[in-house]
């Protein structure tokens, strides 16, 4: 039976005291039982928010009129809550809280300068620091090491993830000179933390923004907002966002890493991209270019939990996400398309907000897949790309053949990392104003990445009158057979068999 409730204006403080007097429309959290799998994909595919499915059974987020319209659908409709609503603030005081998290991490800075640095992304729409804390044996150096991100509450009702990035933090800083394991990691892995995404949501225990925006069908969207990547020039379109995404998109954008997962509760699964290709409806799977190696990192993460291993709807507590229910303007998607970083979401329980008493069992059942997660980070290739003449670290484009995703190297470092399984790979880097390099049969064991650094040359080289860096790369791909078809006349140029090895000689591939 559906209940009739009229609109919400709570007065809420918030310990932080920013909150108050806060008036939001109520988002009704019901729980809707679709007859049938083909009733349930109709209703994935009919634009509501959706927070989790089970089996034939969503939970959505809905306003007012949605509600009215869920409501003549005739299905068996459970109200779960309502928010925001008064009596759900104390839930999260036992979780702790953005000035916490301040707190903790300014003494984390003091007490370990030589292992982190903490800074604020930015603020959120009433004004609350998002903190962020960066992990790493000498973290102000720049170095050859991936960085690996965890992010979490960005559905503010959902804060387990944030007390296991707490958690993680404390013992990647106490572990480090005593336990060797620990020591190791981080002298070759950068971690990066950012506990909660939606603090405005936090503090009044509600999955949106204060501006009443669900953070996470709120990214820039394949294709209507970009078609190619932040690297080929895409703007990163950070201006008319909710101010929570444009931090973390500039934050994304100045901090290059090689791996990410964000947090939520609602369900118990390891969700990896794609969770939407334009065409395909909830329920049917949309695999990216990287489907085998996703499959893996979401595994090395799952085998470890045993509850999310064994106890969901779908084997081994890994899932596609669009075939569990497709979504539009997540962040992992824009995260994996647009940066080239490869992102899970990881739900950690059925209870979106759990008794504080139990976070140490979740710790328990998370802390060893959250250090397994990360170790996938050191799989595939790696190497610098850097100015063969100035060793000046080169930002350039990193594609395997056959797959069209690329990864980016660090443009302030020359770091890259491109995830891939045990096999045999072609290779190339590409960036501006450098002639594209080129390595085939790459092999690849299971171990660590295989190590392939580069040194790039620039296009300023002239040889019988060519000059032009599109010109020379013509002519390097007409003889290493990588185009289909090759113009003899470029620019109205012929160039001879001779001019093209000249070429190839000069620019020493």
């Amino acid at each position: 039976m559906i209940v009739s409730l009229s609109f919400l204006a709570a007065e809420l403080t918030a310990e932080d005291g920013v909150l108050s007097a806060l008036e939001i429309p109520p988002i009704y959290v019901v729980e809707v039982t679709a007859p049938d799998q083909l009733a349930l994909i109709t209703l994935l595919d009919a634009g509501f928010n959706v927070g989790s499915v089970y089996e034939l059974t969503a939970t959505l987020y809905l306003d007012e009129f949605e509600y009215g319209e869920i409501a003549s659908l005739g299905y068996p409709v459970l109200l779960v809550e309502v928010q925001p609503c008064s009596d759900q603030v104390d839930k999260a005081d036992a979780y702790r809280t953005p000035g916490d998290i301040e707190t903790l991490f300014a003494a984390y800075q003091q007490d370990y300068p030589g292992l982190c640095r903490m800074s604020t992304l930015g603020k959120s729409v009433n004004g609350i620091d998002i903190w962020a804390i960066k992990i790493t044996s000498n973290p102000g150096v720049p170095a050859d090491k991936p960085a690996v991100k965890y992010i979490s509450t960005m559905h503010g009702d959902e804060p387990v993830g944030t007390e296991l990035c707490l958690y993680f933090a404390d013992e990647l800083l106490t572990g480090y000179g005593t336990d060797s394991y620990i020591t190791d990691f981080l002298d070759r892995t950068v971690i990066w933390l950012v506990p909660i995404m939606n603090p405005d949501g936090f503090v009044i225990s509600m999955r949106r923004n204060a501006h009443n925006i669900d953070l996470n069908r709120s990214f820039p969207a394949y294709p209507s907002d970009f078609s190619t990547t932040w690297f080929d020039g895409e703007p990163l379109g950070e201006g008319n966002r909710e101010p929570e995404i444009a931090h973390i998109m500039r934050w994304s954008a100045e901090n290059h890493c090689a791996l990410s997962l964000n947090y939520h509760t609602g369900a118990l699964i390891v969700n990896y991209p794609f969770d939407n290709i334009p065409g395909i409806s909830s329920g049917t799977e949309a695999p990216t270019p990287d489907d085998a190696m996703f499959q893996y990192i979401s595994l090395q993460y799952s085998t470890l939990n045993t509850p999310m291993y064994t106890g969901g709807n779908y084997p081994q507590g890994i899932v596609n996400g669009s075939y569990w229910y497709s979504i539009t303007g997540g962040m992992m998607d824009w995260n994996y398309r647009f940066m080239g970083c490869p992102e899970v979401t990881i739900e950690l329980s059925y209870i979106k907000k759990p008794s504080p008493t139990l976070l140490p069992q979740y710790w328990a059942e998370n802390r060893d897949a959250m250090y397994a997660y990360a170790e996938t980070a050191h799989i595939g290739v790696r190497g610098l790309t850097r100015d063969r003449n100035t060793d000046v670290p080169v930002w350039s484009k990193v594609l395997l053949a056959g797959n069209p995703q690329p990864v980016f190297s660090d443009a302030d470092f020359g770091n890259y990392h491109k995830l891939v399984l045990a096999g045999t790979y072609d290779i190339s880097f590409h960036a501006e104003s450098y002639i594209s390099y080129y390595m085939d049969n790459i092999v690849v064991n299971s171990g660590p990445a295989a190590r392939v650094d580069v040194g790039m040359s620039d296009g300023d080289i002239n040889v019988d009158g060519l000059r032009n860096s599109v010109d020379i790369q013509l002519a390097v791909d007409a003889v290493l057979g990588r185009t289909i078809a090759y113009d003899a006349d470029v620019d109205g140029r012929g160039l001879s068999a001779t001019d093209i090895q000249a070429v190839i000689n000069s620019v020493q591939l």
